[in-house]
């Protein structure tokens, strides 16, 4: 049987439907967790409680994107998921049950920009890794797709940072809990003056002072890479939201 595609209008409408689903499925995940790690928050201050909003994470780790889900429990986070995904049986229904949608890496996938910006305009929080790839390394310079779609949607920004989860599953095998930490930095928006098209210029600043704000949020040093000399940070094309 062939799934339903659904538009990004379908798939931006059934959002409300997916609630109970995603309370049970949070609740199940941080039940499991519990089991071999032990995660400390905070920052949970800056979480925008409404509005569109992108939650930036660094990338780590394969729990990344579930200690997002977690760890934000005022609201419900919406991940986009590689399309490879799909293709793990357990792994697709669990993405199917929540409610996560598909993109197709190594190129622009227009649906995928559409179903982000659709989802910001009304109202959702979505989740995004501007680098793509896990770097166990440390930050890496990202491409601009975050900062195209937040700029079309006006989203607010939430830079989280995640320290700790590299090494989770050798630690799972010897029984030993993993220490992870989620913190939350402080949410912006981009200055766009009001302008329908910002110049690739600008979308490059614009990313690179987000990245700064993301390297700031990561409480261990060693894993802000290229960004790790957090001076170098500006904000001229940053607005900072009271929440």
């Amino acid at each position: 049987m062939t799934e339903k595609i659904l538009s990004v209008q379908e798939y931006v409408a059934m959002q409300p439907q997916l609630a109970w689903r995603r309370q049970l499925m949070r609740a199940w995940m941080r039940a499991t967790f519990r089991l071999f790690t032990k995660i400390t928050v905070t920052g949970t201050e800056n979480i925008p409680p409404s509005g569109g909003t992108i939650l930036m994470m660094n990338h780590i780790s394969s729990l990344d994107p579930m200690l997002c889900m977690v760890t934000v429990q005022n609201r419900f986070v919406v991940p986009m998921t590689k399309i490879e995904n799909m293709h793990i049986p357990v792994l697709a229904q669990l993405i199917r049950f929540w409610g996560a949608y598909t993109v197709e890496r190594g190129e622009v996938d227009r649906t995928a920009l559409m179903n982000s910006i659709e989802l910001i305009k009304s109202g959702a929080m979505i989740l995004i890794a501007p680098e793509g790839h896990r770097q166990k390394n440390g930050m890496v310079q990202p491409k601009e797709g975050m900062t195209y779609v937040a700029t079309k949607a006006d989203a607010i920004i939430l830079p989280t940072g995640l320290s700790g989860a590299i090494g989770w599953d050798h630690n799972l095998k010897r029984f030993k809990r993993t220490h992870i930490n989620v913190h939350f930095g402080k949410p912006f928006k981009f200055k766009t003056g009001g302008k329908a098209r910002v110049s690739r210029d600008e979308l490059a600043q614009m990313t690179e002072e987000a990245m700064y704000q993301l390297a700031l949020a990561v409480q261990d040093e060693g894993l802000r890479g290229v960004y790790h000399d957090t001076s170098k940070a500006t904000t001229e094309l940053l607005e900072f939201v009271n929440i």
